[in-house]
């Protein structure tokens, strides 16, 4: 038996180091649990209603377990993480789905525990060794943490900074994307790269614009965060001016061609029609785009709540 995840999650971290709390609220029947392969969860029959949650009794042996937090009402909320490289652990009302496909169809909170059960899942059926010496690892804090039973190390889930960026002309009439050779040139999207050791967030979109597209850029401007695990990622969002739009250049290597776009041809992208294929919608690259194409602030999602 299913139920619908339209869920609102209070994180409530502090209750991480309540002995026994994963194992309290699998026997709570109010409990509901997020199962999650890889970036794919259960998808409801309706697609109206998203990802489904489960009673934990109606989730199979096999699965890592973890504590995302409380609903509205108290209840707890769990993943439940399954290895991706084993066949689906049961049929769900619509097939399992990935995260890029449905999470831009979610209301903001629902698609927020999806994408905390997805990062927080991928790490629990990924490293359950010590990446030191490579004794077993053993959860702690309700799923949050490991510690090495053999040297004693404590390990957590990891984030990467990246940076990705809007970049645009000098009156904002134009906005420069790339088309990244992994998509095969058939999309254009914001530039974007890890932020390296010892780099700041500055530094590494100066860096980054000039490696990808060539152009040296200022007047940088913040627009908004989101979390993306791809693979454990946090996406920090901003606006770039372009010194010179005339410097713009592919590398060749990860951006097989950059152009400058209008307004009107932006507008058409974001429409589906035309040759412009765009970002969807769940990612904070199209934020970025829709926000410099209705000249307005970042919306909902992008750091704002």
């Amino acid at each position: 038996m299913t139920r619908h995840a339209a869920l609102a999650t209070d994180r409530r971290a502090e209750e991480r180091d309540v002995p026994g709390l994963v194992e309290s609220l699998r026997a709570d029947d109010r409990t509901r649990v997020i199962a999650v392969r890889g970036d794919e969860a259960p998808r409801a029959a309706d697609p109206a209603d998203g990802v489904h949650a489960l009673f934990p009794r109606d989730v199979p042996e096999g699965a890592e377990w973890g504590f995302l937090g409380r609903d509205e009402s108290g209840a707890g909320i769990l993943v439940a993480a399954f290895d991706p490289a084993e066949p689906e652990p049961f049929p769900a009302p619509d097939g399992w789905t990935p995260l890029r496909r449905v999470g831009g169809e979610l209301p903001p909170d629902a698609a927020e525990t999806f994408v905390a059960a997805v990062s927080l899942g991928r790490w629990l059926v990924g490293h359950r060794f010590c990446p030191v010496c490579g004794s077993a690892a053993v959860l702690k804090q309700a799923g949050w943490s490991r510690v090495c039973e053999g040297c004693g190390r404590e390990h957590f889930p990891r984030t990467d900074p990246a940076v990705i960026v809007a970049v645009t002309n000098a009156d904002r009439s134009r906005l420069l994307l790339g088309a990244n050779a992994a998509w095969g040139g058939r999309m254009h999207s914001c530039f974007a790269g890890f932020v390296e050791s010892g780099e700041s967030l500055e530094t590494a979109i100066h860096r980054e614009i000039l490696e990808e597209a060539g152009v040296r850029v200022g007047d940088l401007r913040y627009c908004g965060s989101q979390p993306w695990p791809y693979p454990r990622s946090l996406m920090l969002g901003f606006e770039a001016t372009a010194v010179d739009e005339g410097e713009a250049r592919a590398d060749g290597t990860e951006i097989l061609s950059v152009r400058w776009f209008t307004r009107d041809e932006i507008g058409e992208g974001l429409a589906g029609r035309g040759p412009i294929g765009l970002p969807g919608p769940v990612s904070i690259a199209h934020r970025l785009i829709r926000s410099w194409y209705g000249d307005a602030a970042a919306s909902p999602g992008m750091g704002e709540r």
